[in-house]
């Protein structure tokens, strides 16, 4: 054998390598799962910049008059109601009941939706029957069953508490304490509640240990063979739009009430998907106590109500273990907790 001959390799050696690397990889989450291309960044990548309007800028001053009143049970004509009775950071923004209570213990007919991320919609409430956030603010209070408070009197109540009348006049010099104001400061402090980095975002910036396979194949599904993507679009996980999802029982024409549109029975707002695993039940009258429950409800087509079923709402016929993925993908969308501290309310004194 001469000094420059080389030794043959084995093929079964280089087989059992590639048998061996190939087991390492599926794994190993960080090598196993798959990035998500630059179109998919582009599109589901969560946004940092708030939208607000030129006549209310969000500044320290405003958010913290905002998040006082927010919390502030002087808003509800019994004063025992505040913004956060219904709202509660601590679910989800939401109040985990499977619809609203108002005055006098009163249950309403449809559920509390998260402030989260509302910045971000076009219009608010289930029915979308406010244009803007401040026109939003002042619904709740001045409602007959939710809050019931008359404008005027609550003006009095605040301009008795020296602190509040400061707090106003260094948010809003030229309004002071005043219905536009209110309007102004709740807006400014629910517009600070946005969505924070989750799992699927920090997959999307390139750090693919963050999601499991079977999330990133749940995504796919979403965005394939479930539809989900036909009105959960974009980073917010919505169209702006409203629809008929087939909800069984359902006797609430919705946005129709707004706009008489037949297309619009039975319509209603479609919710962003951001934090969804925090704000259960779902649907605007709360018919569903878990995520499951949805994804069999849309697997199923839903059913016909009003005569207005959308026509984006068929029969998907998911297999089970395409609807556990898409369950990871929903649970992926969570965002790290943000502490919020309770403000301490001004007092008369």
């Amino acid at each position: 054998m001469f000094f420059n001959d080389k030794p043959k390799p084995n093929k079964n050696r280089i087989w059992l390598f590639i048998i061996v690397l190939l087991l390492i990889v599926s794994a190993n989450p960080i090598l196993a799962a798959s990035s998500p291309d630059e179109g998919t960044i582009g599109v589901f990548l969560r946004s940092d910049i708030i939208p607000q309007p030129s006549y209310n800028r969000m500044t320290p001053e405003r958010v913290e008059l905002g998040k006082k009143l927010f919390f502030d049970p002087r808003l509800s004509g019994s004063n025992w109601i505040s913004c956060a009775t219904c709202h509660n950071p601590a679910l989800g923004w939401s109040d985990g009941l499977k619809t609203a209570i108002g005055v006098n213990m009163e249950v309403l007919e449809r559920s509390t939706p998260t402030i989260l991320n509302t910045a971000y919609l076009i219009r608010q409430f289930w029915d979308g029957r406010a244009k803007t956030m401040e026109e939003q603010a002042l619904g709740p209070i001045e409602s007959k069953v939710e809050m019931d408070q008359d404008l005027d009197e609550l003006i009095v109540e605040l301009k008795a508490v020296p602190e509040y009348v400061k707090l106003f006049n260094e948010a809003y010099p030229q309004d002071g304490v005043s219905k536009a104001a209110i309007a102004k400061a709740i807006s400014s402090f629910e517009r600070s509640i946005v969505s924070t980095d989750s799992a699927f975002d920090r997959w999307l910036k390139g750090s693919p240990s963050t999601m499991s396979k079977s999330a990133i194949r749940g995504f796919d599904v979403f965005r394939g063979k479930a539809r989900c993507v036909v009105c959960h679009s974009g980073f917010n996980f919505v169209d702006n739009g409203f629809h008929n999802i087939g909800l069984p029982g359902n006797k609430d024409e919705g946005r129709y009430k707004i706009k008489p549109v037949k297309v619009l029975k039975g319509a209603f707002k479609t919710p962003t998907l951001r934090d969804v695993a925090l704000t259960a039940p779902y649907m605007h009258n709360g018919e569903f106590d878990t995520l499951e429950q949805v994804i069999e409800h849309y697997n199923s087509g839903g059913v016909e109500n009003l005569g207005n079923l959308d026509p984006n709402i068929k029969p998907l016929k998911l297999t089970k273990k395409e609807k556990m993925d898409l369950l990871d993908f929903l649970l992926s969308l969570t965002g790290d907790t943000r502490p919020i501290t309770v403000p301490v309310l001004p007092t008369n004194h």
